[in-house]
Order: structure tokens, then sequence, then C-alpha cells
């Protein structure tokens, strides 16, 4: 039932109180209807008594308290999900923004959705392949799983988002795979950016894009990543698919929710951010995954900018808690020239020994992914060692070790935003530098799999 008031009692952007109401729920949607005829949207925040609080989607100027009409719609915000929206971008508020008709839905749903009941849940098992190595070899990402990107300001994480979003596919299903991509709070030449990127690669065709802008209202970014879950549950659960959701910048989402919070007067928590910090994210990290008995499924990557570089950070912190691992980027490793810059000692993939493997990946994966850790940061410790105390105090081993650090740097992470390798090509440049170093320092992987797949004996069996 809709409900027409025009008590406008107090306007204090963003937000909006309206007297006498009755029946006004949490959440509701609601229209403001200005004396031109002209449309702004906003959402009931709280309810006391006979007033509603009332949060603006768009700006509060030009709005007259005494010849402006409110209408309550009854219904919470929603979004018009159909096949059709494969291929399609979207601003924040889910209507169309490429030039294209408007969708013919099949049913409009609640953006606002549910987390899925841990009961519900079936384990992610199945790997993902990325074409990225420092990912598919050694943090490997599964379907239904949440692993986000830790980033820094300056860092190349959005060509990573695009790289990632144009090379994804679960191996032998890939007609089923769909990526729903969300850019929260960016630039426009950002934008354009991914738009044209996945134009000019294809990559648009299983793609639904929602683009909100830095200048648009903060309550806006809010619900973008709310509309794309929305999107990517009608997909995943209702058409079967494997879903990709990728959300970048998230701390662009963090900054508007304090930015409301202080509007509402709320107590701030840590570093002014309001306590329900953890509580929100977890709502949207939640709602990714896999239901039992059911084909389809969601898989997130959340992408992050780390304000200072500091992984202590509020917003990184309690990522960190909800989901399962993070890949972190380095900018060290940015200055040396290297793309994608995955810092891999500290990244992690709480999820990784699940979706490798024979009949995943490869049999040899495992151990592959334990010597290629512990060999790196064994010449990581060769190669501070040596810039203290010299060449000459390394022994030959640590030489090889450092020798391997350098050479994995440069030819494992290394590959450039171009560059789609296949799980077996990972494995395979990877065996080619484990073959730096001797084959008694390979104590992590099983004897059967270096005389399988060491190159040394690949080139004898050959001969």
């Amino acid at each position: 039932m809709i409900r027409e008031y025009k008590t406008i009692h107090e306007i204090a952007s963003p937000l909006m109180i309206v007297e006498q109401v009755e029946g006004v729920t949490y959440d509701e949607l609601c229209e403001v209807q200005l004396p031109d005829g002209s449309i702004r949207r906003g959402k009931v925040l709280e309810v006391d008594g006979d007033k509603a609080v009332v949060q603006l989607y768009e700006s509060a100027a030009g709005i007259n308290l005494a010849a402006s009409k409110v209408r309550f719609l009854g219904h919470p915000l929603e979004l018009a999900v159909s096949g059709d929206m494969l291929g399609r971008v979207f601003n924040g508020m889910g209507q169309p923004i490429d030039g294209g008709p408007e969708i013919l839905a099949e049913k409009s749903l609640n953006i606002n959705g549910l987390p899925l009941n841990p009961s519900a849940r079936a384990y992610p098992a199945e790997f993902i392949q990325t074409g990225v190595s420092t990912i598919d070899g050694l943090n490997t990402l599964v379907r239904g799983q949440k692993l986000p990107i830790f980033s820094g300001s300056g860092l190349p994480h959005a060509n990573l988002a695009a790289q990632i979003a144009r090379q994804a596919k679960v191996l032998g299903d890939e007609g089923k795979f769909a990526v729903v991509f969300a850019a929260i709070g960016i630039t426009f030449e950002e934008s354009e950016f991914f738009v044209n990127e996945f134009r000019r690669t294809g990559a648009i065709d299983r793609t639904v894009m929602f683009s909100n802008l830095a200048d648009q209202p903060a309550i806006e970014r809010i619900a973008t990543p709310r509309m794309a879950l929305t999107a990517a549950e009608y997909l995943a659960f209702e058409k079967d698919m494997h879903v990709l959701v990728i959300l970048t910048d998230i701390t662009n989402y963090a900054e508007a929710l304090r930015e409301i919070s202080a509007a509402k007067k709320e107590v701030p928590g840590r570093r002014g951010y309001p306590g329900y910090l953890y509580t929100d994210l977890a709502t949207m990290y939640e709602r990714a995954g896999r239901r039992i008995n059911m084909p389809g499924s969601i898989t997130m990557i959340p992408i992050l900018t780390m304000p200072e570089d500091d992984k202590t950070h509020p917003i990184p912190d309690l990522t960190g808690y909800i989901t399962e691992g993070q890949i972190i980027l380095s900018r060290e490793l940015y200055r040396k020239g290297i793309i994608p810059p995955v810092d891999v000692l500290p990244s992690l993939s709480r999820l990784k020994d699940k979706g490798i493997g024979a009949g995943k990946t490869r049999e040899d994966h495992a151990g592959f992914m334990n010597q290629l850790f512990a060999a790196y940061a064994a010449g990581k410790d060769a190669k501070e060692l040596m810039q203290i105390l010299g060449d000459s105090a390394l022994s030959d081993t640590d030489k090889l070790y450092a020798k391997f650090a350098e050479a994995f740097e440069e030819k494992f992470v290394g590959q450039s935003n171009e560059t789609n390798r296949t799980i077996f090509d990972t494995l395979d440049i990877g065996w080619e530098l484990l073959s730096i170093l001797p084959e008694s320092e390979l104590k992590r992987i099983k004897p059967e799999f270096i005389e399988k797949y060491h190159p040394a004996h690949k080139a004898k069996d050959q001969k």
C-alpha cells in the first residue's frame, strides 16, 4: 500500500525527517516528489513513533519542505533481474547506462538478500582457473570461496581485477560461467577502463557490470555491491551458473558507510567507522558460497586499498576475519616492474588444499606448491643475508636459493596483465624454476613426482 505525506519536518543532507507517518517500516523505499514533478528516491533508516528518518539516494538540493510530497512504497529497494542482464552495464541503482534498452524483468528481488545459512552450505571444492600463476599455483581460488585482494594506493589492482574477470573459468564447465563486476566509488576514467577492457576482449558478453562513480551520492555506494550480489544470486541459484563476483573498492564502500553513520550522529568506533562495520561487511561477504544440491555458486573477490598500506586498518582487518584468506599486492615488487606485484609469502588461500590435486589440477600440485613457498622464503632470506654480509658469507646452496628467488619473481610472479596461463603452464614454469636447486633440496615433493615432472628427468625420458 502506497502512503503519501506532505509532512517533511527537516532535511540535513543526506537525511530527511518525515512526521505523522503510519505503518512505515525499516528499509522501505520512498519517493520524494518536488513541486516541479521530478522524483528523488530514498529509504527508511529509522522509525520512532510517528517519525521516519529517510536517507536520500540523490541530492537534497531543491526540496521544498512545505511543497514536496513523500510516498512510501511498501517495499525495500529492488533490482529487476533477467538472463538478459549479461553483457549489460548498470549504474549503482541498477539502471542501464550503456545505451541499451531497459531490462525485461523476470522478477524484482530485494537487494538486501540474506547470508547463506551455514547448514545449507556445500563445502567449496572445485578449482577456478584465473590465469594468474601466483593465484592458481600458490593461493588457489576455489568455487564458493571469498578471497580478497589487499592493495595499496597507486598499485595496479584495477588491472588485476580486469584480468581475473576476463580470464577466470571453471575447468570443464566453461559455458555456465559468468562474472558480476561492481565498481564502487571509482572515477569516470576507471569506469571507462573497465567497460572498454571488457568490450575489447569480448568478456562483456558473460559479464554484468555495475558502476558507481565517486561523485555520486554515498547511499548509492552502499547499494551498489548489494545490487551486484542480488544479480549474482539470481544467475547462480536460479540460472544454475558459476558466478564470480568482483567488488572494487571495498574501502570506498566503508568510507560511505562512515559518512552516513556520522550524518546519523552515531557513536563512532575504530578510526571513526561505525561499530557495526564488521556486521555490515559480513552481510555482504556471507552471501557468497555454494548451496547443497544446487549446481550454481557464487565465488567472491573483494578488492580493497589499505590506507597507508596498513594491514591492521579496520577494513582489511575485519575483511580478513570474515573471508578465507587474502592476496596481498607489494609496493616493492611494483617498483621492480613486476606485474602483477603479488607478495606471495604473506598471501594465503585457506581453502587452496580443497581445490588442487589429481582430477582437479594435477597430482603434483600440493607438494609443488609447498616447495615453491619454502624455496622462495629461503631465497629471500639468502638475499637479505647477502646484502648484510656480502656474497662470501653465503654457501653455494644459499647462492642458488638467492638466484631462485630472483628468477621466481621475474618468471613466475611477473607475467603481465595480458598473459593467460593455464594451470599446467603455471606448474611447468614452477618446475623449471625448481630445477635451479639441487634435487636433494626438493624435500617437500614425493620422489615419484620428481621423477615424472622434473625437467631433467623429462629430458632423459624423451631421449
